[in-house]
């Protein structure tokens, strides 16, 4: 995770990272999957708080969550 951050925050060019959300829904019944959503979570927080815009893409339809207008 600490690399990934790194490697974004040295960037000069715009970037976008896509990436599925998996901690909105039901709490997996089993440990791997359970670390694999945890993990998830910690690096979507991780490259959020470096992140200049941050939108949540439901339906098709981009929720901003930090850093005003997608266009």
């Amino acid at each position: 995770r600490a690399a990934l951050v790194h490697a974004l925050s040295s960037r000069v060019a715009p970037t976008v990272a896509v990436s599925s959300e998996v901690g909105l829904s039901i709490v997996p019944d089993n440990t791997l999957a359970r670390s694999f959503r945890d993990a998830a979570g910690e690096l979507h927080q991780a490259v959020s708080r470096i992140a200049g815009r941050v939108a949540l893409v439901v339906a098709g339809n981009p929720l901003i969550v930090k850093g005003g207008s997608i266009m």
